[in-house]
């Protein structure tokens, strides 16, 4: 059976997952958001944020999305395309595959994904890495926990569920 496609992001107000370099928030429920969340879970990371996270995999299954044949991950395996990452996911029958980034991660794999998982930050970058865009025809929430400013987050934000609504045509 094939697992669910999970894409995790945080996200400003304006779209964006990053300046460019690394995450620009710091908000600790969110980080321990995404640790109970991916925990022993399959991960598919572009080869930045592989680089980024590496010291974090400490009971996850790393999938390294790179085009380069020579690369060969610390921890985990390479892959060359999402739909290899989701055959071997498959293949192990993992139940969920959670892609956590970078840009060509989240839009390589967006067309394929079951659910995403966005912390919407109340903060605007002005630019940046851009989360793929996605409408809310395709979409439905299935939860929402906010999370207000206080001495701990700069930034007030919300950890949101959705779930994709799947089009069936009548054939008449």
């Amino acid at each position: 059976m094939k697992p669910c496609l999970s894409l995790i992001a945080v996200i400003s107000a304006d779209g964006f997952i990053s300046t460019g370099d690394g995450v620009p928030w710091s908000l600790p429920k969110d980080r321990d958001h995404f640790r109970e969340y991916t925990h022993g879970k399959w991960l598919l990371l572009g080869h930045k944020t592989y680089e980024e996270m590496l010291g974090w995999f400490s009971d996850h299954h790393p999938l390294v999305l790179s085009r380069n044949d020579k690369f060969i991950p610390f921890i985990g395996q390479r892959v060359s395309n999402v739909e290899q990452a989701v055959q071997l996911a498959t293949e192990a029958h993992q139940p969920e595959l959670v892609v956590c980034g970078g840009e060509a991660a989240y839009n390589a794999a967006m067309p394929l994904a079951d659910r995403l998982i966005i912390t919407h930050v109340d903060h605007l970058l002005g630019g940046g890495v851009p989360f793929p865009a996605f409408s809310q025809q395709d979409w439905e929430p299935v939860s929402r926990i906010a999370h207000p400013r206080d001495d701990f987050h700069e930034h007030g934000f919300a950890i949101a569920t959705y779930q994709r609504i799947h089009h069936y045509l009548d054939a008449a």
